[in-house]
């Protein structure tokens, strides 16, 4: 099964022009946020409430190592040094995991790299879609929970849960009454549709996600 950080990547994308309808800040944080959220519906990694020497509420490694390749290269990062927050978690997990989730969509031919300048100097990249039916299935999922209101599967709900986090959502639908899907979106997202330790997961990765792209935007405007 794909994992969260490709679907979002995907929906990331505009299909034609190939570049990200999300700002360069966002999106890296967002897909380190799917990452940890696909870990913590693995059981791979859990917030810490106990609180032992003081590591409440800090990411902590436990159970088995997923068998993706990045998902155990993630584990093995957040496992090698003290509990984080789950804001420096994601700061951590997002370096190159921009490039590195490029990489697995063109692998799995889903999209296309053209490199091209701008110019004749300034060297770009885009990424238009190559094979949309994959996109097509969690669109089509996306709406039956956003529009029709289906319960969402796990999955579903995570990924609700990141578009809700970094207000992707209206621009998935841009024809879907704006206020409607965004309060859908969040309904979703604070829902019961998961296990205490998830959810927990899922408030923890949405306030990292939201501050994450606040502060910088903040720090930039003043």
């Amino acid at each position: 099964m794909p994992l969260l950080a490709e679907d979002l990547l995907l929906l990331a994308l505009d299909d034609e022009s190939g570049k990200a309808i999300v700002d360069s800040i966002t999106l890296p944080r967002a897909l380190a946020g799917a990452v940890l959220l696909e870990l913590a519906l693995a059981g791979a990694v859990l917030l810490d409430e106990g609180g032992v020497k003081g590591r409440k509420g800090r990411v902590v490694v436990g159970g088995t190592a997923p068998a993706d390749p990045l998902l155990a290269d993630s584990v093995a990062l957040l496992g090698g040094r003290k509990p984080m927050k789950p804001a420096a978690a994601i700061e951590k997990l997002s370096k190159n995991l921009r490039d590195i989730m490029l990489e697995r969509v063109v692998a799995n031919g889903w999209v296309r790299e053209e490199r091209g300048k701008v110019l004749g100097l300034f060297p770009t990249r885009r990424w238009p879609a190559v094979d949309e039916s994959h996109e097509r299935q969690v669109r089509s999922e996306l709406y039956s929970v956003l529009v029709d209101g289906v319960t969402p599967s796990p999955h579903t709900a995570a990924l609700i849960s990141l578009l809700s986090a970094t207000k992707l959502a209206p621009k998935v639908f841009p024809d879907v009454d704006k206020k409607r899907i965004t309060e859908r979106a969040k309904e979703i997202s604070e829902g019961e549709w998961a296990g205490k330790a998830v959810r927990q997961a899922v408030d923890a990765v949405n306030t990292a996600i939201i501050v994450a792209v606040t502060v910088p935007a903040v720090v930039a405007s003043s």
